[in-house]
C-alpha cells in the first residue's frame, strides 16, 4: 500500500474498524442467544457480598465481551429489587475489569486459529440444529472477524509509520492528550463499543503511529465513553437502576480524568507497564480499572449513601402524560397513519404488562399490598386500551384497506388480545396466588424458589425480546422468540417434576405450597406464550416458522400456554 491514496488509506481503516464492531457485536449476540438466561440467573444470586458481586460482574463482562451489556442486565435487576445500590455498583466495577480481561485476551496473535475458528465456527453454526450449539459457532466466527479485522488495521497502517504528515498528527495527538482522550470517549459511544475502541487504539499505538500518551489518553477515554453510553441506554430507567450507572460514571469517569491529569502532569512514562508500546496501553487499560475497583470496593458503602442523597426519590409529576392515548382519531381516514397509531399503543400495552411482570414476583417473597392494588389497576388499564384499540381498528374502512393493511389489522388485534391476557394472567394469577401464599402464612422452599426465580427471569427475558420483535419486526428475532416458547414449554415440564421429586423427598415446605408453585409455573407458561404470539406473524411472512405445532392458530381466543 505504498503509493496508496489517503482516500483508499480512510477506506480500508474504516473498513477494518467496521468489521472490529461487527465482530465484537456478533460475539456477544452469540452469548446472548446462547446463555442470557444463565447469565440473568448468575448476576441476580451473586449479590451476597461486595466481593461475590464484583467477581460476578467481572465472569459476566468475559462472557458478554460488554461492561455496558452488563450495566443493562443489572439495570434491569434493579428495576425490580432484585439487585441492590451497593451490590450493582459492586458488579459494574467489576464488569469494567472484566471488559478490560477480554481485551487483553483479543489481541492474542495466533494465525493459526483464524481458519480454524473459521472452519469450525461456521459448521456448527451452519449443521447443527441446536440453538446452544449454533450460537457457540456464531461467537467463534465472532473471534475470528476479531482477529481478522486487528490484521487489516495492522496491514493498513504498515505504510504510514514513517510518513511525515502522519507523524505530525500524530505527534500532535500525543501532546495534546485532551482532545486525544475527548476522540476516544467519542469513539467508544459512537461505536456502542469501549472493547472495540481500545483495541482499536492499541493497534494503533503498537504500529508506531499513535504515541503512547496519546493512545493512554484514548483509552482512558473510551473507559469515560462506556460508563456514558451506559447511562445513556437506562436514561428512561426507574431511579433505583439508575443511581448504579450514574455511580459507576461518576467512578469510572472520574478516576479516567484523575489518571488523565496525571498523565499531564508528566506522568507519561509508560515503561513499567510493559517492555513495548503495545503491552503498555493494554496494560494500562487492566491497571486502571483493577486499581479503580480494589480502591472503590471498601468504600462502596458510603459511595452508595452519597448517591441516594444526590439522587432522591420524586414525586411522578409525568402520570397524567403517561396515560395519553396514541390513538388519534384524525388518522382514521389515512390507513397507513392509523395502524401506525394502533402499533403504537399495542407496543404501549406490551409495555405495561411487561412491567406489571417484572413488579409481581417481588409479592411471593414480600407482599406488599399498594404494590398489588397498583398492578391490579394496571391490569384494567391494559383492558381499557385494549377495548380503545379494538375500537379504532373496527372505525377503519376495510373495503379501502389493502390487503398487506387488512392483515396488520388482524395481527394489531391478535397481539392485543394476547397481551391483555397476558396481562390478566399477571393480576389474575400471579397477584393472587402470592396474596394465598401471604394469607396461608406459607413460604416455598429454597429449591422451589430458586426454580420459580429462575423460571420468571426467563419468562421476562422473553418478554422482553418480544417487545424488541414488536417494535422492529426483526424476522431472526421472531424466531428465536418462538424458539424460546418451546423451551419455555419444556422447562416448565422440567419444573414440575423437580417439584414432584421434592415431594417424594417429604419436604415439608413444598408439600404446604405444592398448589401454588404448579399455579405459579403454569401462569407464567401461559404468559410467555401470550407474549410469544407476538413473533407468529414475523416468523410466518419469513416463511420460518419452526414446526407445525409453532405455526398452528392457538384453540381458544387467547394464548393456550403453548
Amino acid at each position: 500500500m505504498g503509493d496508496t491514496s489517503l482516500l483508499l488509506f480512510a477506506l480500508h481503516i474504516a473498513g477494518a474498524a467496521a468489521l472490529l464492531i461487527w465482530a465484537v457485536r456478533l460475539l456477544r449476540t452469540g452469548v446472548e442467544r446462547a446463555y442470557s438466561v444463565q447469565l440473568r440467573s448468575f448476576l441476580r444470586r451473586s449479590n451476597a457480598n461486595r466481593m461475590q458481586a464484583m467477581g460476578s460482574g467481572v465472569l459476566a463482562a468475559l462472557c458478554l465481551q460488554s461492561a455496558t451489556a452488563v450495566a443493562v442486565l443489572v439495570s434491569n435487576f434493579a428495576t425490580k429489587g432484585g439487585v441492590g445500590l451497593l451490590a450493582g455498583m459492586a458488579i459494574l466495577l467489576g464488569a469494567d475489569v472484566g471488559s478490560a480481561i477480554v481485551s487483553q485476551i483479543l489481541l492474542l496473535r495466533q494465525d493459526f486459529l483464524i481458519p480454524l475458528l473459521l472452519l469450525v465456527g461456521v459448521v456448527l453454526f451452519l449443521r447443527s440444529n441446536r440453538n446452544e450449539v449454533r450460537q457457540l459457532g456464531r461467537m467463534m466466527i465472532g473471534i475470528a472477524l476479531i482477529f481478522v479485522s486487528l490484521g487489516m488495521i495492522r496491514t493498513a497502517t504498515g505504510p504510514l509509520i514513517e510518513n511525515p504528515a502522519t507523524a505530525s498528527v500524530m505527534g500532535y495527538l500525543g501532546r495534546d492528550i485532551l482532545t486525544s482522550f475527548l476522540i476516544g470517549g467519542l469513539f467508544a459511544w459512537a461505536v456502542h463499543s469501549s472493547v472495540a475502541a481500545v483495541l482499536f487504539f492499541v493497534t494503533l499505538a503498537g504500529q508506531g503511529l499513535l504515541p503512547p500518551t496519546g493512545a493512554a489518553a484514548m483509552v482512558l477515554g473510551a473507559n469515560a465513553g462506556g460508563a456514558f453510553l451506559a447511562y445513556m441506554l437506562t436514561l428512561a430507567a426507574p431511579l433505583t437502576a439508575r443511581r448504579i450507572v450514574v455511580a459507576n460514571l461518576v467512578l469510572r469517569g472520574g478516576g479516567a480524568a484523575l489518571v488523565l491529569f496525571l498523565l499531564s502532569k508528566g506522568a507519561e512514562n509508560l515503561s513499567w507497564l510493559g517492555a513495548d508500546a503495545t503491552r503498555q496501553i493494554i496494560n494500562l487499560h487492566l491497571v486502571f480499572n483493577a486499581a479503580l475497583a480494589l480502591l472503590c470496593l471498601p468504600f462502596l458503602g458510603w459511595i452508595a449513601a452519597a448517591t441516594i442523597r444526590l439522587f432522591p426519590e420524586r414525586a411522578d409529576g409525568g402520570n397524567q402524560l403517561s396515560q395519553i392515548s396514541a390513538l388519534d382519531p384524525s388518522t382514521l381516514k389515512r390507513p397507513a397513519s392509523a395502524l401506525a397509531c394502533a402499533a403504537r399503543e399495542v407496543m404501549k400495552m406490551g409495555e405495561a404488562a411487561e412491567g406489571m411482570l417484572r413488579s409481581a414476583i417481588a409479592l411471593f417473597e414480600t407482599w406488599d399490598a399498594p404494590t398489588a392494588k397498583a398492578i391490579a389497576e394496571k391490569a384494567e388499564s391494559v383492558s381499557a386500551m385494549h377495548a380503545d384499540i379494538k375500537h379504532f381498528l373496527a372505525q377503519l374502512d376495510h373495503e379501502g384497506l389493502s390487503e398487506a393493511q387488512q392483515g396488520k389489522v388482524g395481527e394489531l388485534a391478535t397481539i392485543a388480545l394476547n397481551l391483555e391476557a397476558a396481562a390478566g394472567a399477571i393480576s389474575q394469577g400471579l397477584v393472587v396466588q402470592a396474596g394465598q401464599l401471604n394469607t396461608e402464612g406459607f413460604a416455598f422452599s429454597e429449591d422451589g424458589w430458586a426454580d420459580l426465580v429462575d423460571f420468571h427471569d426467563r419468562v421476562l427475558s422473553n418478554a422482553q425480546l418480544a417487545l424488541s420483535v414488536l417494535m422492529n419486526g426483526a424476522p431472526d428475532a421472531a424466531r428465536q422468540l418462538l424458539r424460546a416458547k418451546d423451551k419455555v414449554r419444556k422447562t416448565e415440564q422440567k419444573l414440575q417434576d423437580r417439584h414432584l421429586a421434592r415431594l417424594r423427598n417429604n419436604i415439608p415446605a413444598s408439600f404446604e405450597t405444592s398448589r401454588l408453585h404448579q399455579d405459579a409455573l403454569l401462569t407464567l407458561k401461559n404468559i410467555n406464550a401470550a407474549f410469544a404470539t407476538i413473533g407468529r406473524p414475523i416468523a410466518a411472512r419469513s416463511g420460518d416458522l419452526l414446526s407445525t405445532r409453532l405455526s398452528a392458530k392457538p384453540k381458544s381466543s387467547t394464548a393456550d400456554g403453548g
